[in-house]
């Protein structure tokens, strides 16, 4: 995340500039391909001005959520393989803000039994690689996931790992695909392209509306850009007259037939969480 306490002065300069660019491209950002519709000399400019726009659609759908502090809320998980089969896991999942750092979050199962105590600590870095590690209690160790394993699917679900870590703006290059509609809402379609080279995705398409900034809808290429998987998120409700957050969202996987359901369930903010919390140390002690 942004530090905070560049917000005050940063926020105000940021909008100003913001609109600005967006009403002078708007002849740019249309319905149609941008590459499609720009001459064979005003494409390279086209292409800059596509990736520059995206970026700030980006970072102002972060700074929306600045000064959260940190988050708890707790979490049913719903599996539905192809044939329509269903096992149910629930879970807490606390995550707090930093000011010089990612954010971090811990995601600890409360069942089944047999799961009962697994827990994935997540260190997310703006400029470096991510850090988890996954506590298992049958094993009574804690495992660190490696780059190569973040693209493995979490605890059988259609998540992968790479999908529990809190999304800083500079993971990504960017481009401002179109401006359009997602379900009458005015929204804008960004592409985004991992900037870990370990990442199992060679592109995002991510919806996201203009009044909020909330995103509804992210479609997951494969490392052969094919289609694989489509997140969605429902239910948005505001919170602390501040932060917008779903009460469900919904992993569909295209290649596999199978379906992951997240229902969310009394969130709190501004709890109190400290970083010893988050530590990996910590880590065996806070799963019992």
């Amino acid at each position: 995340m942004h530090l905070i306490n560049k917000i005050c002065c940063k926020q105000a300069l940021y909008w100003l500039t913001f609109s600005i660019s967006m009403i002078a491209g708007t002849s740019i950002v249309t319905s149609t391909s941008l590459a499609s519709t720009a001459s064979s000399e005003q494409a390279p400019q086209a292409l800059a001005d596509a990736k520059e726009k995206g970026y700030e659609v980006a970072e102002a759908a972060d700074l929306q959520d600045l000064g959260y502090s940190d988050m708890q809320v707790n979490v049913k998980m719903i599996l539905l393989d192809a044939m329509g089969q269903r096992a149910e896991r629930s879970l807490a999942v606390s995550t707090l803000e930093m000011t010089k750092d990612g954010d971090r979050s811990l995601t600890l199962f409360l069942s089944p039994r047999d799961q009962k105590g697994t827990a994935l600590l997540t260190h997310a870095h703006p400029q470096a690689n991510d850090d988890q590690w996954l506590y298992l209690p049958a094993l009574r160790r804690v495992k660190r996931i490696t780059a190569n394993d973040r693209s493995g699917p979490f605890v059988g679900s259609e998540f992968a790992y790479e999908d529990m870590i809190r999304q800083e703006v500079d993971d990504y290059n960017y481009r401002l695909l179109k401006s359009t509609q997602f379900e009458d809402k005015p929204a804008w379609l960004l592409e985004r392209i991992p900037k870990d080279a370990h990442s199992g995705y060679s592109k995002q398409h991510v919806w996201l509306d203009k009044e909020a900034y909330r995103i509804w809808r992210i479609d997951f290429y494969d490392r052969k850009h094919t289609l694989l998987k489509t997140l969605f998120f429902e239910g948005y409700q505001q919170f602390a007259n501040a932060y917008w957050r779903p009460l469900r969202s919904i992993m569909e996987n295209y290649q596999t037939g199978k379906k992951t359901i997240l229902e969310y369930s009394d969130y709190h903010f501004k709890t109190g969480l400290t970083t010893a919390q988050f530590s990996q140390y910590q880590l065996r002690s806070q799963a019992h």
